[in-house]
């Protein structure tokens, strides 16, 4: 068994370090998972995970390995679900912070064939909208629409959980600790390791990657997004509504709080999460109560908190591939970051294609 390093505590980092104990079955024993945040703490600029809005959705491209990523995800999430409350004894779904929404999709333009072939070929419950529900959808029509049974994550909470269930259940270590170059990554492994020679670091950092030294990647850059998130006991389904250049989202969260997420903005390369605009607290107001009346008045809503955040994202996509460094062989660096604003329901696949990359005779590439 090689020594797993994970440089990033992310969604992606634990999806990895699932992938690996469960379903590689690598000893968590031999796995250490580094980074500056892990999951308890929050940072609006640099800890994405905690901040999404969390469900499954069409959020993500078209290509063949986004795709590929999406349904590995949903046709996997189960199995993630029953071996953490199996884990948790006595435990739900709703505690978990993952569960199960009904969902619907619309689209301003009828998405790409390949997506829809995709999409009705593992989605439970899908169904293409009739012509006269997309006429009830405001304030224009859609083009087109779906239904579907989603997932639906509470992020802080089941980041949390998930972290639990690797470190209790399978002794993974975790180390909060800032890197500054990806080399340092070696310093970091389970004390309860074998001190087996092979060195495996997955570097699962996110936006990070964009200024750690070894990788700096300036294909990475931010995609900020701001949220208004109200309590609304009533509203139990997912709506969504994708336009050519918005994203108009509701997403209720799993767990006793009922909170209902109201989304959102798709700003690239703005690093201002710091800050949320009153405005787009307004607009995403209109959207969300245009696209789903039964969420109530305007004015009688109970706003919990209004937040921004910052989706790492990358040109050219999400970036898997090995790398093997120059001066130490023993040293296998596997690179697995980019996931945008699909982390949570593509990431699993993403984990799984990384973990394939490392364990199968794949061609090495460079950035």
């Amino acid at each position: 068994m090689p020594q797993v390093t994970i440089v990033g505590a992310g969604i992606i980092g634990l999806y990895t370090a699932y992938v690996l104990t469960e379903l590689q079955k690598i000893p968590g024993s031999e796995i250490c998972v580094v980074a500056k945040y892990l999951p308890g703490d929050q940072s609006a600029s640099g800890y994405t995970s905690p901040w999404a809005g969390g469900n499954w959705s069409c959020i993500s491209p078209n290509d063949d390995a986004s795709l590929f990523y999406d349904k590995f995800t949903y046709q996997n999430l189960e199995r993630l679900q029953k071996v953490m409350l199996a884990f948790f004894a006595g435990k739900d779904d709703e505690w978990l912070g993952l569960s199960r929404r009904p969902s619907r999709e619309f689209w301003d333009q009828v998405p790409d064939e390949r997506k829809i072939e995709s999409l009705k070929s593992y989605l439970e419950d899908y169904r293409v909208l009739s012509q006269k529900e997309l006429n009830e959808i405001g304030p224009t029509k859609p083009a087109f629409g779906i239904s579907l049974k989603a997932w639906n994550f509470n992020c802080p909470v089941f980041l949390y959980h998930f972290y639990e269930f690797l470190k209790d259940k399978h002794q993974v270590r975790f180390v909060k600790q800032e890197l500054t170059h990806l080399a340092q990554a070696k310093c970091y492994v389970n004390p309860l390791s074998s001190g087996n020679a092979k060195h495996i670091i997955f570097n699962c950092t996110g936006l990070g990657a964009r200024d750690l030294g070894g990788v700096r990647d300036h294909k990475v850059y931010p995609t900020r997004g701001q949220v208004v998130v109200i309590k609304a006991p009533h509203i139990n389904e997912n709506c969504v509504r994708w336009g050519k250049d918005y994203a108009t989202y509701i997403i209720p969260r799993p767990g006793k709080g009922k909170e209902l997420v109201l989304g959102g903005f798709l700003q690239v390369d703005n690093n201002n999460a710091q800050d949320t605009s009153f405005a787009e607290t307004e607009d995403i107001l209109k959207r969300t109560l245009t696209l789903l009346p039964k969420i109530g008045n305007h004015d009688e809503l109970e706003i919990i908190r209004v937040a921004a955040g910052l989706r790492p994202s990358r040109y050219g996509g999400p970036r898997i591939e090995k790398e093997t460094k120059n001066d130490d062989d023993s040293v296998v660096v596997i690179h697995n970051y980019g996931a945008s604003g699909y982390g949570y329901q593509g990431g699993l696949g993403m984990a799984f294609k990384a973990v394939q990359v490392a364990f199968r005779q794949e061609r090495c590439s460079r950035l």
